[in-house]
């Protein structure tokens, strides 16, 4: 009965550490295993890739909307707060994109930073977040085309939006084609895609700059009579302002699209921050300067909520300017098409490497060295929603996707500063080898205490650490007694961070539940809230006065970006995200929930035990290489 108890008791162990588990950084050893995507983008092609998926055609319309009901003439001041807030996480992004530049963005970085268990479920909602994003952009284009053509009745009969009344569906004929338009765009090559998406960029920007300067010369002319009001600056007050940020924030998302080319980037350690940061900052430069404008020409009050830019040139006399901003939507809306699509088959390509969904979704063409069989894969299943179903419902479930990985990413920060992993998954295959490493590092640590392969105390072999007088350095008792003294304390240091991170993430969700359930008493709330904020407050004051470890110096790829301000920038990522998500709404959590059961069930049956890291060996760092070179020699 004990023996069966233990059995047990192993195996739920065994199960429980399976889900945390985590891959390693692809490395000289790995990178050449099976067919590789084609580095061929610059830092200018993943800036256009950034700017065409952040700036869709909903800022055609935001401005109205969110000056007339939260921000009046301070309309400027919400999108600067908005992507300062959204540059936490771009930081955060950045040095990940940097460290680790592979494919797969948030779920690569979750994967070797958390553990499995979790980089499942950030991949399964990015999955949900592209398809219904993608349909529901190009939902959004056909009306475009309509407006632009002089109505539905000027455009081709096949394209025309028409209802099957057995089923009283909407169908949109021409949401399908552009998304197989597009689908078949992206397979035909990266260097041929990426070159469209910069001239369909290059295209919205000039019809935004356009907006600029003939609005600007327009509000000179009439004094910049939006700003001459009664009601001042902020007429909804400071909290009006704040939440206009709240809504504008999703305008900026979209950034994260530059880490999905992660491995197609030519100099992946510079371009990848260049091309955050240079995203980030030309958005959030033209997102001002066009609120600034069009809350200049006419009152906040004036503007139409469904066309605010049209109808601010109209109401100077230039209706011909409707034209300009409609294809200025129009393109903004097919370059976020095209960065919608873009990511998903990188995605599925990750997890299928990871053997967390089938090989087929692994497949790279020799030709096009692009994942083709995911992307269309990704693009019929878009096309097919985009075809038959009204995804505007579903709309919020896309923010989901985006604020859980930024989230994670922003923690993954963290334990990459505080408590970098510190064992490497070896494949099977090496087990040998790992076996001869062991057997000759206990042969010549016999006697100084340590029998022990897996270890973490850093063995200093006698080969590379040789005394003038020829013996072994690890031979001296104070040295290996300092050195001993130095991991344990090296240990305790990374229990207490990594505590201090759960328990900061834990005050972070009960802060802001407080903070948000408007419905519960207000002296629970209250109550709520300051115990929330005092774990939070306390755990944060110790990740500061803790150091961070030594070994993230040398974690994944070195020399490329680091985010400054560890831990307060990722801490406040974290914080602003983790409201933002428990703001969306009991039903959007609802659809979300019943997403993430199936995913869940489908990791338990089949990404469980198919994962590639099923039968890995996990070994310290330090003796990584050496287990290579041994490898290598019984080859």
């Amino acid at each position: 009965m004990q023996k069966k108890s233990e059995v047990l008791f192993s195996k739920y162990s065994k199960g429980l550490k399976s889900l945390v588990r985590r891959k390693q950084v692809d490395s000289v050893h790995v990178r050449g295993e099976g067919h590789q995507l084609a580095r061929q983008l610059s830092a200018l092609d993943l800036t256009a890739i950034g700017v065409g998926t952040t700036i869709g055609a909903g800022v055609y319309v935001l401005v109205g909307t969110v000056a007339r009901e939260h921000t009046g003439p301070a309309l400027t001041v919400s999108f600067l707060i908005a992507g300062l807030a959204a540059a936490l996480s771009a930081f955060c992004y950045a040095e990940l994109a940097s460290r680790c530049p592979s494919a797969g963005s948030a779920y690569h970085y979750t994967y070797i930073c958390i553990g499995e268990s979790v980089a499942w479920l950030i991949g399964w909602s990015l999955i949900l977040e592209y398809t219904i994003g993608g349909s529901a952009i190009a939902r959004g284009i056909s009306p475009n085309l309509a407006l632009f053509f002089g109505g539905e009745d000027k455009l081709p009969a096949f394209l025309v939006r028409h209802t099957i009344p057995q089923l009283g569906v909407v169908v949109d004929p021409c949401a399908a084609v552009l998304v197989v338009i597009v689908t078949i765009l992206l397979c035909a090559g990266i260097k041929e895609s990426s070159m469209v998406q910069t001239i369909v960029t290059t295209v919205n920007v000039c019809a935004m700059l356009f907006i600029i300067i003939a609005g600007g010369y327009l509000a000179c002319k009439t004094g910049w009579a939006g700003y001459e009001l009664h009601s001042g600056f902020f007429p909804f007050g400071i909290n009006g302002m704040l939440a206009g940020s709240a809504v504008v924030f999703f305008s900026y998302i979209g950034f994260d699209a530059v880490t999905a080319a992660a491995e197609e980037a030519k100099r992946p350690l510079r371009d990848l921050p260049l091309g955050i940061g240079m995203t980030l900052s030309l958005c959030c430069i033209l997102y001002m300067l066009v609120s600034v404008v069009i809350v200049g020409l006419v009152p906040y009050f004036s503007l139409n909520p469904d066309t605010p830019i049209s109808s601010a040139f109209s109401a100077n006399g230039m209706q011909w300017a409707a034209y300009i901003v409609t294809v200025g939507a129009v393109t903004a809306l097919c370059a976020s098409l095209m960065g919608s699509l873009f990511p998903q088959p990188r995605l599925l390509m990750a997890m299928a490497r990871d053997g967390l969904l089938p090989s087929f979704f692994s497949d790279v063409s020799t030709h096009t060295q692009v994942p083709v069989k995911s992307t269309v894969t990704a693009g019929t299943l878009a096309a097919a929603l985009a075809f038959f179903m009204d995804v505007s419902q579903l709309s919020g479930m896309v923010s989901v996707g985006t604020l859980l990985a930024f989230t994670v990413v922003a923690i993954s920060i963290l334990i990459l500063r505080y408590a970098p992993p510190d064992e490497v998954p070896l494949p099977p295959s090496l087990r040998k080898s790992i076996d001869s490493v062991r057997m000759q590092l206990n042969d010549d640590s016999q006697g100084t205490g340590r029998k022990n392969f897996n270890d973490v105390v850093e063995i200093v072999e006698q080969s590379s650490h040789q005394l003038e007088d020829g013996e072994a350095e690890i031979q001296c008792p104070l040295i290996q007694k300092q050195s001993t003294e130095d991991k344990q304390n090296q240990q305790r240091r990374r229990k207490i961070a990594v505590w201090n991170i759960a328990l900061f993430c834990i005050g972070v969700l009960v802060l802001t539940s407080a903070a948000a359930a408007e419905y519960l008493p207000s002296l629970l709330r209250f109550t709520l809230g300051a115990v929330g904020a005092a774990i939070l407050l306390c755990s944060l004051i110790v990740m500061v006065c803790l150091n961070q470890d030594e070994a993230r110096h040398s974690f994944g790829h070195t020399g490329g970006f680091l985010c400054p301000f560890v831990p307060l920038l990722p801490a406040a990522c974290i914080l602003i995200n983790t409201y933002l998500l428990i703001s969306l709404g009991v039903d959007t959590w609802i659809r979300v929930s019943i997403w993430l059961i199936i995913g869940a069930l489908i990791y338990i049956f089949y990404g469980w035990n198919h994962s590639s890291l099923t039968e890995a060996v996990y070994v310290p760092m330090a003796y990584v290489d050496e287990i290579y070179r041994a490898s290598s020699l019984q080859v």
